[in-house]
């Protein structure tokens, strides 16, 4: 068998085995990347001789990486996101721009920063196409496999690799209906306890701040019913005698009979901004980052809270 001349292996190559290693099928990295399986199954043969390795094998239903693959991913995630920089256009025209640009979130992302920042863009940049995409608890990885550009979240991301700017900080309160005999009282640990609670879940495997406090203190909430977003929370609680703790940028939201009252349990927590080496020198995301950065300073400084 002829041998493939190691230089011939050019960036696609490697974008290839790269889509391959995270989606760990050949079929899914074909559809991120919108090429046919039977491309996917060629590129990487070519690779396999070039490196002397299997790369993948069969485990199961599934393929792993080889220890030897693992190490060219890394190796060539760095080349690869070098790469992209260097393609980026140097200068940047927000005004006739008409990039797309994804930004990983979650209810409470979307509800405190979006409105600010759409109305910036439509403003200053009205071709930018924002992609919204759910994180769950999923935004390192999404970050990582290039899903989205940008990651707003709460989660603290402790891996190496990624850019981090904090934006603000917030603090839960409890919420409940004006005639809730709640509303009256001095929301002590023990009534807070022992309240019929709304709890927003958030959906995954996610933890609110608070709730790892109270499981701290060896407490557990009387929960009435879970929900995974505080989308609704207000006509839930309207009329009950459920209270519900939500972040004070989602109470402050709210209106109608709805009322916030200081939590026991504050659990001050910051919502900050991530992105990687992949997009750190784009002209365009620069610009972006640059916008929510002054928008989550807008909203700090009408409410007061420190950045």
């Amino acid at each position: 068998m002829k041998k493939t001349d190691p230089y011939s292996i050019d960036f696609a190559a490697l974008r290839t085995l790269r889509a391959v290693y995270e989606c760990r099928s050949f079929s899914l990295a074909a559809e991120r990347l919108d090429l046919g399986q039977s491309t996917i199954s060629y590129t990487i043969d070519r690779l396999r001789t070039v490196f002397g390795d299997p790369l993948f094998v069969r485990q199961g239903s599934g393929i792993v990486a080889t220890d030897r693959c693992i190490s060219i991913v890394g190796a060539a995630g760095g080349m690869l996101e070098e790469f992209t920089g260097l393609i980026e256009p140097p200068v940047f025209d927000p005004a006739t721009s008409t990039a797309s640009v994804s930004i990983a979130s979650n209810y409470y992302e979307r509800a405190t920063l979006l409105p600010l920042l759409l109305k910036t863009l439509r403003q200053k940049a009205p071709g930018i196409h924002l992609n919204m995409v759910q994180s769950l608890t999923e935004g390192e990885q999404s970050l990582r496999r290039g899903d989205s550009d940008i990651l707003l979240s709460p989660m603290t991301i402790k891996e190496s690799g990624f850019f981090k700017r904090s934006l603000f900080t917030d603090h839960y309160v409890c919420i409940m209906c004006k005639q809730n005999p709640l509303a009256s009282q001095t929301m002590t640990e023990q009534r807070y306890v022992n309240a019929n609670h709304a709890l927003v879940t958030y959906g995954d495997n996610w933890r609110s701040f608070y709730l790892v406090e109270l499981e701290g203190k060896g407490l557990e909430l009387n929960r009435s019913i879970s929900i995974p977003s505080p989308a609704d929370i207000g006509m839930l609680l309207a009329g009950t005698d459920m209270i519900s703790t939500v972040p004070s940028r989602i109470a402050d939201k709210l209106s109608g009979d709805i009322i916030s009252v200081a939590c026991p349990f504050p659990a001050p927590f910051n919502l900050d901004m991530y992105w990687t080496s992949r997009t750190h020198e784009s002209a365009m995301l620069v610009w972006l980052r640059k916008q929510i950065a002054r928008n989550a300073a807008e909203l700090a400084s009408q409410q007061q809270i420190s950045i």
